[in-house]
């Protein structure tokens, strides 16, 4: 997916844990399918999991878990993951590494989600519990900064977007971006936010929330970045719910879809080629925020 990715392969990963921790050494390695983009995962045995930065620049977002994964978790209403363990590199692998304990439980799938009231109230709850804990010394995210820190990536993106042949259109897109830019800022003290509540991020049973995962964006800002789950996953009667349960104002709400338009805007490209689950969740987000006013003009109609 990068072009500076390092080569894991799971003989590597039993060599780490090997070295690392011998207690494991004898468990059964084998990679998890994932959508994700900043670290491979392997489950070790049954009651354990392996995440390996792929680029240096997941090391910060594993030591920013390790460090504050800890805090939160006893004022969350779901599991979250949890450090059993910690590499250094070795065996040819550059990065340090982590061991988390395993958690059951399904990734939702934008699109096919049927009687999505009760998640969307889990979610509420969980981005609320989030929110109330109390942010003084927490880190700054990258996804709790004002919309217009992102607006030249997002207009790069939108670019991008007019010479690919995707069935939606550019100026829509453009569109909706500006309209979102013209929400007013958060004014209010930082929240803790997920930042990266995408699809692959959430576990379910049941069509309940039972676990978040990777917390490698989380941190303080504007809590506006943690509604992306309204337009990347929610069907439109369960988002109004989500919305309701967290009482969101106007602005703050056009500062979520513009979180979610940007997000897609960016991935659209990026990983149309190497990572099917977030390039599909993309073009989904896209038509849920931009309707039938993203697709081309028929030919021959006037734009």
């Amino acid at each position: 997916m990068h072009a500076d990715e390092v080569d894991i392969d799971a003989d590597l990963v039993r060599r780490l844990v090997g070295g690392r921790f011998p207690q494991w050494a004898d468990l059964p390695v084998e990679r998890l399918a994932s959508g994700g983009t900043v670290n491979a995962i392997y489950r070790l045995g049954d009651a354990l999991t392996v995440r390996l930065p792929l680029t240096a620049g997941g090391v910060k977002a594993l030591n920013r878990e390790n460090r504050w994964l800890p805090h939160l978790a006893a004022a969350l209403p779901v599991t979250i993951p949890t450090v059993v363990g910690v590499g250094e590199a070795a065996e040819g692998y550059p990065f340090a590494w982590s061991v988390h304990r395993w958690i059951s439980g399904e990734n939702p799938i934008e699109g096919r989600l049927t009687e999505a009231g009760p998640l969307a109230r889990d979610l509420a709850v969980f981005v609320k519990a989030l929110r109330g804990i109390d942010a003084n010394g927490g880190p700054s995210s990258y996804r709790g900064v004002p919309l217009s820190d992102v607006d030249a990536e997002t207009r790069t993106a939108i670019g991008e977007l007019r010479h690919m042949d995707e069935p939606f259109h550019a100026d829509a897109a453009l569109a909706a971006w500006e309209e979102a830019l013209t929400a007013a800022p958060w004014t209010s003290s930082p929240c803790w936010v997920h930042g990266d509540l995408m699809p692959s991020n959430l576990l379910v049973a049941g069509g309940r929330l039972v676990a978040v995962l990777d917390f490698a964006a989380a941190g303080t800002g504007d809590p506006a970045c943690d509604l992306i789950p309204a337009w990347n996953l929610l069907p439109p009667t369960a988002r109004r719910v989500f919305r309701d349960v967290l009482e969101v104002d106007d602005e703050t709400w056009m500062r979520g879809r513009g979180w979610a338009l940007s997000m897609a805007l960016v991935q659209l490209p990026y990983y149309r080629d190497t990572n099917p689950v977030v390039s599909a969740n993309a073009r989904h987000v896209l038509r849920e925020i931009l309707g039938s006013q993203g697709a081309p003009p028929s030919p021959g109609a006037k734009r």
